[in-house]
């Protein structure tokens, strides 16, 4: 048993009590006089959930301590932070590591390779590999103390994720699952697949894309790649041009917002008991214009879903390859929005027309949207995110908000609103919209 191996290797009687590990920090002497990569490991479990324990690695006698909490027969989480642009700890990993082990009674190893992943970008991706190597020879050890390859998910957050595919090319992709929370994309985006996180890395890639415009990946590199609202701006997050240049500044923590989001997504569908559910489509705008509303085609109607599902849900085999489906998110915890497709047919127009579509439900949340009208289309479908589901949308609202040189009254033969997945939409025939008269209709009886 694991614990009586501890005993040994400590040559004592009983585990001693130690205070609760925590991660290095690095100062710019440490940086400017570093030799090597530096790794250590801190292990949670539910029996010390609010105390991290230390596992010391030698890496040139490969001997380890371990501590009489972890439990061979259990899975294990390996969570691999990325680039921290002024060696400080990730403030993230402890609600990570809480949300995993409520989840499940899991070990979760958190890497703390702080001391090679800080300050110049370029140098720490250089690092990767090494870490990598580090963490395979930590793995493969624990294999012979009863755990297997199919029971480690590796979690990498932005160039961990990368770290993480690197883990899982040294065991020739027999590791059971890797996540990659917005997989980093400086100098990994037109790298070797060897060289980057891909699917062949385990038995199940995910990848959560949340700002693959700046510092994410834009390319798919899993199994399956959730993009959320599209990869790129997030709801609630602040834009800015100047992106690459601020990253050294305080603003730094409103820069990376987006890319950070896909890591506070994951933690949130971790702790929510509400389904972020992706729909497999060509495109973000093929999905915004309701081209894809059932993952039939992909996943035999089966839409994969974030979080620990077994192969996030999803049940065909083979597995796809670089699946990407397409989610749309609230701006705040826990960021589930319900998918709720608009269609309008409009009677033929002689001038173009701009009308603004208003769901509003019992708890006073609203959606609004856009759509402009154009006299050579009749239908218009749209995807709109929306904060609850379908029979709790109270009413719909339209109305003709076009200027004086547009179309002045809008003949519409339907209005319908459906939940996708497909659900039985709600609609209402025969309506008549002129400007500076908005229409409205009262939803709750027909649901």
């Amino acid at each position: 048993m694991m614990f009586v191996w501890v005993k040994k290797v400590l040559g004592i009687d009983e585990v001693p009590t130690a205070k609760c590990a925590d991660f290095n920090n690095t100062t710019w002497l440490e940086y400017k006089q570093r030799t090597k990569v530096q790794v250590q490991y801190l292990l949670l479990t539910r029996k010390n959930a609010d105390c991290a324990s230390l596992f010391t690695q030698d890496c040139l006698n490969h001997t380890q301590q371990h501590t009489a909490y972890f439990n061979s027969t259990l899975p294990t989480k390996v969570i691999v932070h990325g680039y921290r642009a002024i060696g400080t700890k990730p403030s993230w990993v402890s609600g990570l590591a809480q949300a995993l082990l409520q989840k499940e009674d899991v070990n979760v190893l958190v890497v703390d390779w702080i001391f090679g992943a800080s300050f110049a970008y370029n140098l720490v991706a250089e690092n990767y590999k090494e870490v990598a190597l580090q963490i395979s020879i930590l793995i493969n050890q624990l294999t012979t103390y009863g755990s297997t390859l199919e029971s480690f998910h590796v979690i990498g957050v932005s160039l961990g994720a990368h770290v993480a595919g690197f883990v899982g090319t040294l065991f020739a992709g027999k590791l059971g699952r890797i996540t990659g929370l917005d997989p980093a994309g400086p100098m990994f985006k037109n790298a070797d697949p060897f060289d980057r996180l891909d699917p062949s890395d385990a038995m199940f890639v995910e990848a959560i894309h949340t700002d693959s415009d700046y510092f994410g990946i834009s390319i798919p590199v899993g199994h399956v790649d959730f993009f959320l609202n599209g990869g790129m701006d997030q709801t609630g997050c602040a834009r800015s041009r100047f992106a690459s240049i601020l990253i050294y500044f305080p603003v730094y923590g409103y820069v990376i917002c987006d890319h950070m989001r896909a890591l506070h997504v994951y933690i949130s569908a971790l702790n929510s008991s509400c389904a972020l559910t992706g729909f497999p489509c060509s495109s973000y705008e093929d999905f915004l214009a309701g081209q894809c509303t059932n993952c039939d085609k992909a996943f035999n109607g089966t839409c994969p879903q974030i979080g620990l599902l077994k192969n996030s849900g999803i049940t065909v085999s083979p597995l796809p390859k670089q699946e990407k489906v397409y989610l749309l998110t609230t701006s705040e915890v826990p960021f589930c929005a319900h998918h709720i497709l608009i269609e309008l047919k409009v009677s033929p127009l002689e001038k173009r027309a701009e009308v603004q579509v208003t769901l509003i439900s019992m708890s006073v949340a609203k959606t609004e949207q856009k759509l402009r009208l154009y006299t050579d289309k009749t239908v218009y479908k749209k995807v709109v995110g929306h904060p609850e589901g379908l029979c709790k949308i109270d009413s719909i609202q339209v109305k003709n908000a076009g200027l004086f040189y547009t179309q002045g009254n809008i003949h519409f033969e339907y209005i319908c609103i459906t939940e996708i997945p497909k659900m039985r939409p709600l609609c209402v025939n025969n309506i008549n919209v002129g400007r500076g008269a908005p229409w409205s209709y009262d939803f709750v009886q027909l649901c």
